[in-house]
């Protein structure tokens, strides 16, 4: 908290401007050894470098908007991306939510950064008050649109109006180092905020690797993935689910947005042997059991019935999977690929894998990659045996 103080004055700040963004560790031992020769405090310097540095980092996650807020190690780690926040606020919007948002668990205030940009009244609460600091800080540009409150989520919850948004605590304490916890350590506890929902229209953020059979059964599920990763999944109840939805998969690809939803897990499609296309499923379809509908889409089937890969002979594709030509197959053998990749002039290779103990970052190192071409190597397990496709990227 002493570096904070020190960094909330009109001096602190305008010191954070004029370093601007610290990229690397270089930078951090240069800006160091410059602020202190200038005869700031230690606590200054090194609140001051230590924001410097994770405003830089922030970029990926809230843009240019990271440029005039303020973060803890943990709390940037932990927060929303803002345009997948910005979906979140559109959600509200779109069920009719006018009344106040009740962030829960609001940490740096990423969410309510959404909520308040999407013309939403929002009260953000957390229960450490450095972190409620740094959200009030980097909320104040809305005003009286924004209150934010140290205090857990128990303690407003029965304040809420319109509808409430919860991000339980996964985590140790803390604002750098942290360690997940288990499920029964988290604060509020998932009974408590599915007792919640139940009540009042809710979204509630979790990891997308929640155990399924702890989703109660009358909420929507929507497991969200950007730019290649499964960053959450969001349970929707009362108004904010939507009619007739249980399971739903959002990919965001930079400015792009696609979903496949369901009423319910989909069947999967019959295994068949592997055409003239592979395709990898998006991580968010896959986590949501969406793999059948995909399939279906692309008149393809499963590779194997326990593995994530589908197959046809349509020169299809869909924003739900990663496609690939097949050029060839073969035994999943060093020796049988080199052979492969000689013939074929690669010497740059993509490796993937599913169903098989393998390290590709090891396994790289048993090829021989001297070619002009590239393609991507797949290696993977069918209903005969292990296999390894060669295959472009469609």
């Amino acid at each position: 908290m002493t570096e904070l103080t020190a960094l909330l004055t009109r001096d602190g700040l305008a010191l954070l401007d004029e370093v601007g963004p610290i990229t690397s560790a270089a930078e951090v031992a240069k800006a160091v050894s410059r602020l202190r020769a200038a005869g700031h405090s230690p606590d200054l310097v090194s609140a001051v470098v230590g924001q410097a540095h994770l405003r830089a980092k922030a970029q990926a996650k809230f843009g240019e908007f990271a440029d005039r807020m303020l973060f803890t190690r943990a709390g940037l780690e932990q927060a929303t991306r803002l345009n997948v926040a910005t979906l979140h606020a559109v959600r509200m919007r779109q069920a009719g939510i006018t009344h106040v948002v009740s962030d829960l668990g609001c940490g740096i205030g990423g969410d309510s950064l959404a909520f308040a940009g999407a013309g939403l009244s929002v009260h953000a609460v957390d229960a450490d008050d450095v972190t409620a600091a740094i959200a009030a800080y980097n909320l104040a540009p809305f005003g009286d649109d924004v209150t934010v409150s140290h205090g857990t989520a128990e303690e407003y919850a029965d304040a809420a109006q319109g509808a409430v948004w919860l991000d339980p605590a996964r985590r140790t304490a803390g604002h750098s180092e942290t360690q997940r916890v288990a499920a029964s350590d988290w604060s509020p506890s998932l009974d408590w905020c599915f007792d919640l929902a139940a009540r009042v229209p809710t979204g509630i953020k979790l990891g997308p690797g929640l155990d399924r059979d702890l989703i109660p059964g009358d909420v929507e599920a929507q497991w969200v993935s950007a730019d290649g990763s499964v960053v959450e999944l969001v349970l929707w109840s009362g108004v904010l689910a939507r009619p007739g939805i249980r399971r739903a998969a959002l990919v965001v690809r930079g400015d792009a947005m696609h979903e496949l939803t369901g009423a319910a897990d989909a069947e999967d499609a019959p295994v068949r042997e592997l055409g003239a296309f592979l395709h990898e499923p998006d991580g968010a379809v896959i986590r949501a059991r969406l793999i059948g509908d995909a399939a279906r889409m692309l008149d393809a089937g499963m590779l194997d019935e326990q593995i994530a890969y589908l197959t046809g002979d349509e020169a299809l594709t869909s924003p739900f999977v990663q496609s690939f030509r097949v050029r060839e197959t073969m035994a999943a053998h060093p020796k049988t690929i080199n052979t492969a990749l000689r013939a074929h002039d690669i010497g740059r290779l993509e490796i993937k894998k599913r169903g098989m103990d393998i390290d590709p970052a090891v396994f790289r190192r048993k090829l021989a990659l001297k070619g002009s071409q590239e393609a991507t190597l797949i290696l993977t397990r069918t209903p005969a045996g292990r296999i390894a496709i060669l295959a472009d990227r469609v």
